[in-house]
């Protein structure tokens, strides 16, 4: 069975309670909560106390999000990175999630990579101190700041950094980035969504249509993951659909069900 996590933005309705029973219903190893959904992080209740009620449920807290844009350092990010990982730190977080700028600006060569190093030689020790983990993700819309996965490893063997640093690996924004290399010994987790429109360009492609893996899927889901096991990744496959028809789903248990069903019926685990 696949190691599978639900990221809260999948079903952002439910407090996080409700994410930890459903996790614990469908099997799943662990969950990831976010502090940018309407609701408030942790629906008001202290860390600890959210700490807790997973470690009752016998789930992860694999990760939580997040800081954007990491990338446009100043005091305000400083400050919002250390609030993440006292906060991550005291609800038993595994992780923290950096989330770069994605509006158009900040994309030069020089200014891209000069902002990118800043970020992380100043976030890396605030990281050690706590003995947390950053997962980075390189999102692969035009639009973003950080596209590539191996600009950003360069960088983070450049500051030598490697032990505060890994990688999300997600799916849908691979897709959108035209695939490349998949550095699973880098990977911290991998965000799986499905795209099942098939009249939609992949240059138009947007969060809005990332719905659940299903045999329509247009994102090769299952070649990924298949060539990231086999590569020996072996951390949490983590569902993260932000379309509106998931979220207004009824009952996104079974639907998730039965996505899930159809991972590990088609995902290999022997490498070929």
């Amino acid at each position: 069975m696949l190691p599978i996590a639900i990221n809260h933005m999948t079903v952002p309705g439910l407090r996080y309670e409700g994410l930890f029973a459903l996790a614990k219903r469908l099997g799943c190893i662990g969950v990831e909560l976010r502090n940018d959904l309407a609701q408030p992080l942790f629906n008001g209740d202290a860390p600890g106390v959210v700490a807790a009620k997973a470690k009752d449920q016998g789930l992860r807290i694999v990760g939580l999000s997040q800081v954007y844009p990491f990338n446009d350092w100043s005091d305000a990010r400083r400050a919002a990175v250390d609030a993440l990982i006292r906060t991550a730190s005291a609800c038993g977080a595994e992780t923290i999630s950096l989330i770069p700028r994605n509006d158009g600006r900040g994309l030069g060569a020089g200014e891209r990579i000069g902002n990118l190093r800043l970020a992380l030689r100043e976030i890396a020790p605030m990281l050690e101190a706590a003995g947390m983990i950053a997962l980075v993700e390189p999102l692969g819309f035009e639009t973003s700041s950080l596209r590539s996965k191996a600009e950003t490893i360069e960088v983070i063997e450049s500051l030598g950094v490697a032990r505060q640093y890994r990688l999300v690996h997600d799916t849908f924004h691979h897709h959108l980035a035209g695939g490349g290399p998949l550095f699973p010994e880098y990977t911290g987790i991998v965000h799986v969504s499905g795209v099942v429109d098939v009249d939609l360009a992949v240059a138009d492609m947007r969060d809005a249509h990332r719905v659940l893996v299903d045999e329509a899927d247009r994102l090769g889901n299952i070649a990924q993951i298949e060539a990231l096991l086999a590569a020996g990744y072996a951390g949490p496959i983590s569902y993260e659909a932000f379309s509106p028809a998931v979220h207004a789903l009824a009952d996104p248990e079974s639907a998730l069900r039965r996505s899930i069903g159809f991972l590990n019926e088609r995902v290999s685990l022997t490498p070929a």
